[in-house]
């Protein structure tokens, strides 16, 4: 293995202050592990004289990536947003969160990263005296679980995906980071297969998983009262998304995805996305519409014989970018994403 001094750089990038630190900022370094992961991907397993042992190396930079980017995240500042009476959604420092705050106890849906519970637990006791009666994961990924522990410690019950439980359990690599399993405090302690219903605040809440899309883990939160549909990642509003085909993700599945969540919404939905801001059935069906878009354009040249390389190069999304090509993914990573899904 020949040292790639790409690897010190993103360690340099990595441990930069984060004073000043944005959401753009985060969007921007994401897209930098990003370009990390398809690195250490890349490198051969050799010989070297700089490493005893190569791979120990790349895990302990992917260990470090981990606890930056949870470190990034924890600076964004949280922001509210009402959506009903008895509802707020919540933004910055993860995945959006959910809470429906009422005599029965206060039901949260995805946990921030566990960095932040010094602010968002105040900023909960501040919506009523109410306690914190459920959390739940819309899927595994850190943004959306890594305050796990927290909200059972809390005294929550914490509902997922049985597939969720599962990666949980698991260590992942991804993105350039490594995550190890996370412990038994962070674990569901109720599962289910394939619906769930809560009866809590005089509000019908029901939880229906969503056949591998974003990951092999998402599910939908229904508010039936509220009129509110959270979407976990399965929706990125305003931008291309990510999808983890290492845990059973493909753009087939969200384009399946965002049409089943069509047909469960009228204009007056609101619909609470992963990442981006507070979306409606029109902003859904425009991101359904440029999955599709891609789609078809990429399946194009893979049927057509093009490598990775050959239907990157070729820009098919380069219409598209100045509208979604300014989040997470880079527009020729997503162009990736669904070659190599399809």
């Amino acid at each position: 293995m020949q040292y790639d001094p790409r690897l010190q750089e993103q360690r340099l990038t990595m441990t930069t202050s984060t004073t000043g630190f944005t959401r753009r900022d985060l969007f921007r370094q994401s897209a930098r592990f990003v370009g990390a992961g398809m690195a250490l991907q890349a490198w051969p397993r050799a010989a070297t004289t700089l490493f005893a042992d190569p791979m120990d190396a790349l895990q302990q930079a992917a260990g470090d990536a981990a606890a930056s980017m949870r470190q990034q995240m924890g600076a964004i500042p949280i922001t509210s947003t009402p959506l009903g009476d008895m509802l707020t959604m919540l933004s910055g420092p993860g995945g959006n969160v959910v809470v429906l705050n009422g005599p029965d106890g206060k039901v949260v849906v995805d946990t921030f990263v566990r960095n932040v519970w010094d602010r968002l637990k105040p900023l909960l006791d501040g919506m009523g005296t109410s306690p914190i009666k459920t959390a739940i994961d819309t899927h595994w990924h850190l943004d959306h679980s890594d305050g796990n522990e927290n909200f059972r410690a809390a005294g929550a019950e914490l509902i997922a995906h049985a597939n969720t439980a599962k990666r949980l359990a698991e260590s992942h690599d991804l993105l350039g980071m490594h995550f190890d399993p996370r412990p038994a405090a962070a674990m569901p302690t109720k599962t289910f297969t394939s619906s769930e219903a809560l009866d809590v605040n005089g509000e019908q809440v029901h939880l229906t998983y969503v056949p591998p899309a974003h990951t092999d883990t998402d599910i939908s939160i229904h508010f039936a009262k509220g009129n509110v549909l959270h979407l976990g990642d399965l929706f990125f509003n305003g931008t291309y998304p990510f999808i983890d085909y290492s845990t059973g993700g493909n753009v087939g599945g969200m384009i399946t995805a965002a049409d089943s969540a069509l047909g469960k919404v009228d204009d007056k939905t609101k619909i609470v996305p992963g990442h981006g801001p507070l979306g409606d059935k029109a902003a859904l069906a425009r991101y359904r519409d440029m999955m599709v878009t891609v789609r078809e354009r990429v399946q194009k040249l893979k049927t057509a014989g093009d490598t990775l390389e050959q239907a990157v190069a070729k820009k098919p999304t380069a219409d598209l970018d100045a509208q979604w090509g300014k989040g997470f993914m880079p527009p020729d990573m997503f162009v990736t994403v669904v070659y190599n899904t399809l």
